[in-house]
Protein backbone atom coordinates (compact mmCIF):
# COMPACT_ATOMS: atom_id res chain seq x y z
CA UNK A 1 0.00 0.00 0.00
CA UNK A 2 1.98 3.54 -1.03
CA UNK A 3 -0.92 5.13 -1.57
CA UNK A 4 -4.14 6.79 0.04
CA UNK A 5 -6.60 5.16 -2.65
CA UNK A 6 -5.53 1.82 -0.90
CA UNK A 7 -6.82 2.78 2.20
CA UNK A 8 -10.74 1.30 2.61
CA UNK A 9 -10.97 1.42 6.50
CA UNK A 10 -9.27 4.49 6.87
CA UNK A 11 -9.43 8.02 5.71
CA UNK A 12 -5.97 9.41 5.54
CA UNK A 13 -6.63 12.13 2.88
CA UNK A 14 -5.97 14.63 6.00
CA UNK A 15 -3.04 13.07 7.47
CA UNK A 16 -1.93 13.14 10.15
CA UNK A 17 -5.42 13.21 10.94
CA UNK A 18 -7.07 9.28 9.95
CA UNK A 19 -10.21 8.90 10.00
CA UNK A 20 -11.96 5.39 10.73
CA UNK A 21 -15.12 5.10 8.48
CA UNK A 22 -17.87 3.84 9.87
CA UNK A 23 -18.64 2.65 6.87
CA UNK A 24 -16.26 0.20 6.15
CA UNK A 25 -16.80 -1.74 9.85
CA UNK A 26 -18.64 -4.65 8.23
CA UNK A 27 -17.82 -8.29 8.59
CA UNK A 28 -14.61 -9.46 8.34
CA UNK A 29 -13.27 -6.44 7.43
CA UNK A 30 -10.05 -6.99 9.83
CA UNK A 31 -7.66 -8.31 7.83
CA UNK A 32 -8.06 -5.11 5.98
CA UNK A 33 -7.70 -3.17 8.95
CA UNK A 34 -4.52 -4.62 9.85
CA UNK A 35 -3.19 -4.35 6.42
CA UNK A 36 -3.77 -0.27 6.71
CA UNK A 37 -2.90 -0.16 10.17
CA UNK A 38 1.10 -2.10 8.91
CA UNK A 39 0.85 0.92 6.65
CA UNK A 40 0.23 3.18 9.06
CA UNK A 41 3.03 2.38 11.01
CA UNK A 42 5.59 1.94 7.85
CA UNK A 43 5.48 5.66 7.29
CA UNK A 44 7.07 6.57 10.70
CA UNK A 45 5.18 9.83 11.64
CA UNK A 46 3.26 10.38 14.35
CA UNK A 47 -1.23 10.34 13.42
CA UNK A 48 -4.34 10.33 15.81
CA UNK A 49 -7.09 8.05 14.55
CA UNK A 50 -10.69 10.01 14.90
CA UNK A 51 -13.49 7.41 15.06
CA UNK A 52 -16.53 8.69 13.56
CA UNK A 53 -19.85 9.25 15.08
CA UNK A 54 -21.89 6.26 15.43
CA UNK A 55 -19.43 3.58 15.21
CA UNK A 56 -20.91 -0.11 14.41
CA UNK A 57 -20.44 -3.22 16.67
CA UNK A 58 -17.76 -5.75 15.20
CA UNK A 59 -18.19 -9.61 14.54
CA UNK A 60 -16.13 -11.33 17.51
CA UNK A 61 -13.84 -12.55 14.50
CA UNK A 62 -12.80 -9.07 13.53
CA UNK A 63 -12.99 -8.10 17.26
CA UNK A 64 -10.42 -10.88 18.37
CA UNK A 65 -8.25 -9.95 14.92
CA UNK A 66 -7.52 -7.03 15.67
CA UNK A 67 -6.89 -7.65 19.11
CA UNK A 68 -4.33 -9.60 18.57
CA UNK A 69 -2.91 -6.89 16.04
CA UNK A 70 -2.59 -4.71 18.99
CA UNK A 71 -1.31 -6.78 21.19
CA UNK A 72 1.82 -7.63 18.72
CA UNK A 73 2.02 -4.53 17.49
CA UNK A 74 1.46 -2.36 21.18
CA UNK A 75 4.60 -1.00 21.00
CA UNK A 76 5.37 0.02 17.72
CA UNK A 77 2.25 1.34 17.48
CA UNK A 78 3.13 3.31 20.58
CA UNK A 79 5.30 5.48 19.02
CA UNK A 80 3.06 7.02 16.20
CA UNK A 81 -0.54 6.66 17.05
CA UNK A 82 -0.48 9.38 19.15
CA UNK A 83 -4.16 8.97 20.42
CA UNK A 84 -7.60 7.41 19.02
CA UNK A 85 -10.14 9.40 19.85
CA UNK A 86 -13.98 8.69 19.29
CA UNK A 87 -17.00 10.99 18.34
CA UNK A 88 -20.04 10.46 20.93
CA UNK A 89 -22.69 13.19 21.47
CA UNK A 90 -24.69 11.34 24.20
CA UNK A 91 -22.88 12.53 27.35
CA UNK A 92 -24.45 9.20 29.22
CA UNK A 93 -22.71 7.13 26.34
CA UNK A 94 -19.85 9.66 26.65
CA UNK A 95 -18.66 8.74 29.98
CA UNK A 96 -19.40 4.92 29.81
CA UNK A 97 -17.14 5.16 26.76
CA UNK A 98 -14.53 7.41 28.54
CA UNK A 99 -14.26 4.77 31.29
CA UNK A 100 -13.60 1.82 28.77
CA UNK A 101 -11.20 4.06 26.66
CA UNK A 102 -8.96 4.62 30.11
CA UNK A 103 -8.61 0.48 30.41
CA UNK A 104 -8.11 0.32 26.29
CA UNK A 105 -5.60 3.52 27.06
CA UNK A 106 -3.15 1.38 29.77
CA UNK A 107 -3.80 -2.38 27.88
CA UNK A 108 -2.47 -0.58 24.24
CA UNK A 109 -0.05 2.55 25.08
CA UNK A 110 -2.01 4.62 23.41
CA UNK A 111 -4.01 7.80 24.36
CA UNK A 112 -7.90 7.28 24.09
CA UNK A 113 -10.24 9.88 24.37
CA UNK A 114 -13.83 10.87 23.80
CA UNK A 115 -14.99 13.97 22.15
CA UNK A 116 -19.06 15.42 22.29
CA UNK A 117 -18.10 16.69 18.43
CA UNK A 118 -16.00 16.32 15.23
CA UNK A 119 -14.99 19.80 16.25
CA UNK A 120 -13.90 19.20 19.63
CA UNK A 121 -12.17 15.97 18.30
CA UNK A 122 -10.39 17.67 15.73
CA UNK A 123 -9.61 20.23 17.87
CA UNK A 124 -7.75 18.01 20.62
CA UNK A 125 -6.02 15.89 17.89
CA UNK A 126 -4.23 19.01 16.35
CA UNK A 127 -3.37 19.80 20.26
CA UNK A 128 -2.11 16.24 20.60
CA UNK A 129 -0.33 16.58 17.09
CA UNK A 130 1.20 19.65 18.15
CA UNK A 131 3.19 18.27 21.13
CA UNK A 132 4.00 15.16 19.36
CA UNK A 133 7.94 15.20 18.78
CA UNK A 134 9.07 14.13 15.16
CA UNK A 135 9.98 10.44 14.16
CA UNK A 136 13.39 10.39 13.27
CA UNK A 137 12.84 7.47 11.10
CA UNK A 138 10.04 9.64 9.27
CA UNK A 139 12.06 11.48 5.99
CA UNK A 140 9.81 15.00 6.86
CA UNK A 141 7.13 15.58 8.85
CA UNK A 142 5.63 19.03 9.20
CA UNK A 143 5.95 19.18 12.80
CA UNK A 144 9.81 18.82 12.85
CA UNK A 145 11.85 21.86 13.93
CA UNK A 146 13.04 24.13 11.12
CA UNK A 147 16.68 23.24 10.29
CA UNK A 148 19.44 25.96 11.65
CA UNK A 149 19.91 28.47 8.55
Amino acid sequence: MTGNDRFIVHDLHAFPLVWSRCRAIVPGYAAQWAHEMDALLARAEPFVIVFEEGQPEETHDDRKTRGLWLKQNKALLGTVCRAVIAIEPDAEKRTALQAQSALASRAFSVAMEVAASSEAALERAREILADAPCSPYAPYSPYAPAPDA
